[in-house]
């Protein structure tokens, strides 16, 4: 009968380079999940040995990273993962000027507001402001959705070449709701739309009941950010939506402006 294997001999059999890397995975893998994550579930979705899957997840335990629920046997990102995100949300110098804007354009239109960083293929949201009626939502700081489903996404998207988009995107693409874009072609010829006109909109395509329309930050080149304006999907008539659109692209346009002249790049 071979030797049990110790946490410790089963991290020391993968290299520092591939234990790092595995270690980020299980953050990322917990931090997608919404529910905490059995060991099983983990090496279900991750491919991991059972043996340096436990050991790096009771280092990551110890070191506040992941945390336990009641029984021990599930685990979920812990108090230090938020530590290490609300610093890069601190140290953001446009995120400032991003949050003033975001205030200003729920003052003037009353609906939630949101600022988000392309990641890839995704859209990391890093500020939002609720619009006073939500009902208690939660916000979307520091979540991470595909692009092709999000105006955000859409909006920064556009930025790119048609080569650049295939590139970037997944195949297939993934899709939230029965109304995501997760086509190809068709993603290619709204992102044309957008283009032309200057702002991405897209209904219930991540959020069932919720329309959405977003424009690009253009202060980096391609553009990185853009800011969005979710509505109740029943208020968007065509008529509202270019008077949603027209406030969001002229906020967002002085916004460019003002990292410009503050030396943000």
């Amino acid at each position: 009968m071979p030797p049990a294997v110790d946490g410790s001999a089963a991290v020391n059999e993968v290299s520092p380079v591939k234990s790092a890397e595995r270690t980020v995975k299980i953050l990322e893998t917990l931090a997608a999940s919404p529910t905490r994550l059995t060991l099983t579930e983990l090496q279900e979705r991750m491919g991991y040995p059972r043996s340096s899957l436990h050991a790096l997840v009771r280092t990551l335990r110890e070191l506040k990273w992941v945390e336990a629920d009641e029984t021990g046997s599930a685990f979920g990102v812990g108090p230090h993962a938020l530590l290490s995100g609300t610093a890069y949300l601190d140290r953001d110098p446009a995120l400032r000027f991003a949050q003033e804007t975001l205030e200003d354009l729920r003052s003037d239109l009353g609906y939630t507001m949101h600022y988000a960083r392309r990641d890839e293929a995704h859209v990391l949201y890093l500020a939002s402001r609720e619009a006073r009626d939500s009902g208690g939502r939660v916000s979307r700081v520091g979540r991470r959705l595909p692009a092709n489903v999000t105006g955000l996404g859409q909006a920064l998207l556009a930025e790119l070449t048609e080569a650049e988009v295939d590139e970037l995107l997944p195949a297939p693409m993934a899709g939230l709701t029965p109304q995501s874009l997760t086509d190809r072609a068709a993603l290619h010829a709204e992102l044309d739309v957008v283009r032309k006109r200057g702002w991405a909109f897209e209904r219930e395509q991540n959020t069932e009941g919720v329309a959405c329309v977003a424009v690009a930050v253009g202060y980096r080149i391609p553009a990185t950010d853009a800011i969005s304006c979710s509505m109740p999907a029943d208020r968007a008539t065509p008529e509202h939506v270019e008077q949603v659109a027209d406030a969001v692209t002229r906020h967002t346009l002085a916004l460019a402006r003002k990292l410009r002249h503050e030396g943000i790049r």
